[in-house]
């Protein structure tokens, strides 16, 4: 059995599990993405400066696109790796004949293809309120480099949801990390502001934060205008994608807890 083959039976049986909770993988992410696009964009925008006299709402939903991708490819990834830790299934995972790099890529782009999939709908909800507001549609402007972004972001959160799943022995431990390191990251990357409104000792603070040139590269890949160069964004992606690559293949080897 060649190795493409066990990968993809890996991949379809991860992307089947996400897909049994329609409510949760699609319904939510609609009204999460409304609710932002109307407090925020609508009822708020007139009243927020964004940079280069571009509307605040065109400025707001590249940010939510990366917003939805990276949380739902991390939440995915961990809730790959806690529900069959909770019911003793994730060590059968240990006698399957695939290798680690096998299933660290398999959940991985099975987390990307949610998180894909979720940025997707928040792109087409955002569509739907730029076209009442404007009177037109938001263009993309530089469609492969958003793909790029999109696709590395994606998989390093997928990775990293791994590592985090394998090391947490319980739910609380995914929730602690989800709301107390991975939100706080999230929201000062810039998904609803942009670095020149901030203190410059938050500025600088800010370029410590890898998720601030994920958003910004989609927001370039978007709007054609960022807060840090695209191929500075693009480069120290890359190099986070492989550190998180590093941590999910050490976490699955060391396999400490497979079983909670």
């Amino acid at each position: 059995m060649s190795a493409l083959i066990q990968i993809q039976g890996l991949f379809v049986r991860e992307v089947a599990r996400f897909f049994k909770v329609p409510l949760q993988t699609i319904g939510a992410p609609i009204v999460n993405s409304a609710l932002y696009l109307m407090i925020f964009g609508v009822s708020l925008g007139n009243s927020i400066r964004s940079p280069d006299h571009i509307p605040y709402l065109a400025f707001l939903i590249p940010g939510l696109i990366a917003m939805s991708v990276i949380k739902n490819a991390f939440d995915n990834a961990t809730s790959a790796i806690m529900g069959p830790k909770y019911v003793n299934e994730l060590q059968d995972l240990r006698i399957v004949p695939l290798s680690i790099q096998q299933i660290s890529w398999a959940k991985s782009f099975a987390s990307l293809t949610r998180g894909l999939l979720v940025g997707l709908i928040t792109y087409i909800v955002g569509q739907v309120f730029f076209y009442i507001t404007e009177g037109h549609l938001l263009i993309i402007t530089h469609p492969h480099i958003l793909a790029y972004f999109l696709i590395v972001g994606g998989l390093a959160f997928g990775f990293l949801g791994i590592a985090i799943g394998m090391i947490s022995s319980s739910f609380e431990h995914v929730g602690a990390v989800s709301a107390l390191v991975l939100l706080p990251l999230i929201y000062l990357g810039g998904v609803f502001f942009t670095l020149q409104n901030l203190h410059p000792f938050w500025q600088k603070l800010s370029f410590f934060n890898p998720l601030l040139y994920i958003i910004n590269g989609v927001r370039y890949g978007v709007l054609g205008t960022t807060d840090v160069s695209f191929l500075t964004s693009g480069l120290i992606t890359f190099v986070f994608l492989l550190l998180t690559y590093i941590c999910a293949y050490m976490s699955l080897k060391k396999g400490v807890h497979y079983l909670r």
